[in-house]
């Protein structure tokens, strides 16, 4: 019978331990835990970085490794676009709105570009954190042109969602999202909003939102922790068979 493999055995131990854990518990230091297991602390870190994916466990740079409640799913199509707010009420859960900066700025010169801007128009800048259970799952970043939306318009009542905002605005239409996505290691200033470490897997949408007129609105960033989310695709089968009746 082969026997299994390191990566397969740390993996068991590591989940053996977390499951044991209780929520909120902090695992043993990273030289400790490495010790214990008998593992360089590289080969450590980077079991861990699979179940920080997951959402079992939280690692804060100077405190800990901490273990998570098994974190709820939020499962969701692509084929329509709806706020991180209205999917988290489709499935009865919660999402709160943590740390929020709104900036006025000068636009890029790919952003005066891409919204058609005049010389002296300015774009406001958006950051927010998103959590469930008092848990980062998402950081959001949006770039919109001053005149559609500006800091003003982000009254004590916003919630987080841009979407929702727009869609509440008499007189604005809105059409289609163009939206990129991949898999992306978490940078620093992202890493430090979420909570994790940096180089962590990241699922990252970059979305152009559309009016009905053709015009680029709003330029968004969104970057979720995979563990937490599933998204999927119903795609039609080109060239399938025409069902006789």
């Amino acid at each position: 019978m082969a026997q299994p493999s390191t990566s397969q055995r740390l993996h068991e131990q590591l989940s053996q331990m977390i499951a044991a854990a209780q929520p909120g518990g902090r695992l043993p230091s990273e030289p400790a835990l490495a010790a214990m297991l008998k593992v360089s602390r590289a080969t450590l870190r980077e079991a861990m970085r699979t179940f920080e994916t997951q959402g079992l466990i939280r690692r804060q740079q100077g405190s800990g490794t901490y273990v998570n409640h098994p974190p709820s799913v939020l499962d969701s199509g692509l084929e329509a676009l709806e706020s991180l707010d209205s999917l988290a009420r489709r499935h009865g859960l919660s999402v709160t709105m943590g740390h929020l900066t709104v900036e006025l700025r000068a636009p890029s010169a790919g952003e005066r570009e891409l919204f058609s801007l005049l010389p002296e128009e300015q774009v406001t800048h958006i950051t927010r954190v998103m959590l469930t259970e008092k848990r980062p799952i998402a950081y959001l970043i949006d770039i919109l042109p001053a005149h559609i939306l500006g800091p003003d318009d982000l009254s004590a009542g916003f919630d987080g969602s841009i979407l929702n905002l727009l869609l509440g605005r008499s007189g604005l239409q809105l059409s289609t999202s163009f939206t990129e996505i991949q898999a992306v290691n978490a940078s620093s200033p992202v890493a430090y909003a979420l909570g994790i470490q940096r180089g962590v897997g990241l699922l990252h949408f970059a979305a152009n939102l559309y009016s009905l007129a053709g015009e680029v609105i709003d330029r968004s960033y969104s970057y979720f922790l995979p563990g937490f989310f599933r998204f999927h695709v119903v795609r039609r089968v080109e060239n399938s068979p025409v069902r006789k009746t």
